[in-house]
């Protein structure tokens, strides 16, 4: 009981020539110095305007901890001390506390990117995409023989949240969509006595172009992105590892299915917009005293077939784009805490921008085809 009680961590505070000495004894370890924090970081503050001194010749022990409690009162001190009496190994632990200690500096700015760097970055986004490509379409070839692995279970759930939970959403953004159209057309098409004609015009723009495009929309935004931050989390918590180590493809697993389900909802979730988009034009076009059976005359007059499946055609394409754009952000998660969500934003942004782009393509060939 006396020796522990004897190396008892203990602390004076002296002035010697001009300097403050903060004189330590005894064990500095995590378990003694708690006692002494408080009262060695007042004495470094109040010496802040002349020289500190550690004497450290009656220490018997000092560990890590002991070395931050040191280095901590060199910081409220404000500059560095002079340990004297101390052991090479203290010395050190010491020097390693007072590294640890110091505030990195602020980065040098990053180097703007060349033109090189943007072609190089360019090629690899390019070769990755194609490389994901390849491997979806090597799992669909192989789906016969690994066809265990699509569970039909994991169809249903997707459909359920891509499709079922969507319908809301749809059917209230189509029906916003129709009554603007048909307010914005009607205002200079009366101008003309042309009022009647805005059924063609809302009807023809909503199946040809605004129902699939508004769909892809909503699927980017609301299923593309779960569907990175879902794989994201498998890939950040390794599972994805876990699945390639039992023998199982993550492609035909995780991917393949959701590309699936995407492209079977995509066209009811756009005949749902549509549906809902001419409720809103009639409700509109009532209003201004147009019998449904003049509005559904039009309707029939002007749009043909060939304006209603191009539509859902091209639905299906923006289904498959942005589950896969999905899919793809997932799998290429980093590591750290901010890396599911870049990943859910690149398939936001990448499922609308592929999406209006092939919407053009699409414009371009129905153009040339007289379609």
């Amino acid at each position: 009981m006396a020796d522990a009680l004897t190396d008892t961590a203990r602390l004076s505070i002296e002035q010697r020539e001009g300097r403050t000495v903060l004189a330590f004894a005894g064990r500095l370890d995590a378990e003694s110095i708690g006692p002494l924090w408080r009262r060695a970081i007042r004495g470094g503050e109040r010496a802040r305007s002349q020289p500190l001194l550690f004497d450290l010749s009656s220490v018997t022990f000092c560990d890590v901890a002991g070395a931050a409690f040191l280095a901590a009162v060199e910081t409220a001190h404000g500059a560095s001390a002079q340990a004297t009496g101390a052991t090479a190994p203290v010395m050190a632990l010491l020097a390693r506390a007072r590294t640890a200690g110091r505030h990195p500096g602020a980065s040098p700015p990053a180097a703007p990117l060349t033109a090189w760097q943007l072609i190089r970055n360019a090629w690899q986004l390019l070769a990755a995409n194609i490389a994901f490509i390849g491997e979806g379409a090597v799992a669909l070839a192989r789906l016969p023989a690994h066809r265990r692995m699509l569970r039909v279970p994991d169809l249903l759930r997707y459909v359920d949240q891509a499709g079922v939970r969507s319908l809301p959403l749809v059917i209230l953004l189509g029906y916003l969509i129709g009554l603007i159209l048909a307010f914005q057309s009607a205002i200079p098409m009366r101008r003309f006595g042309a009022d009647l004609y805005v059924a063609n015009l809302v009807a023809i723009s909503l199946l040809r172009e605004l129902g699939p495009l508004l769909a892809a929309v909503i699927l980017a935004g609301r299923t593309g992105s779960a569907f990175a931050a879902e794989i994201g989390t498998m890939k950040v918590n390794e599972e994805i590892d876990a699945l390639r180590t039992m023998g199982l493809d993550p492609m035909t697993m995780l991917v393949l299915p959701r590309m699936i389900t995407s492209m079977l909802v995509i066209p009811v979730m756009t005949l749902a917009l549509e549906l809902a988009g001419l409720l809103g034009m009639t409700t509109v076009m009532r209003g201004f005293g147009f019998p449904i059976v003049a509005i559904a005359r039009q309707i029939q007059n002007w749009v043909t077939t060939t304006d209603l499946y191009g539509g859902l055609f091209k639905s299906v394409c923006f289904g498959l784009a942005v589950a896969a754009i999905g899919c793809r952000a997932g799998l290429a998660t980093g590591v750290g805490p901010r890396a599911v969500g870049l990943s859910a934003t690149e398939a936001v942004v990448g499922g609308i921008v592929v999406t209006i782009a092939l919407d053009g393509v699409f414009a371009l060939i129905f153009y040339r085809l007289h379609l």
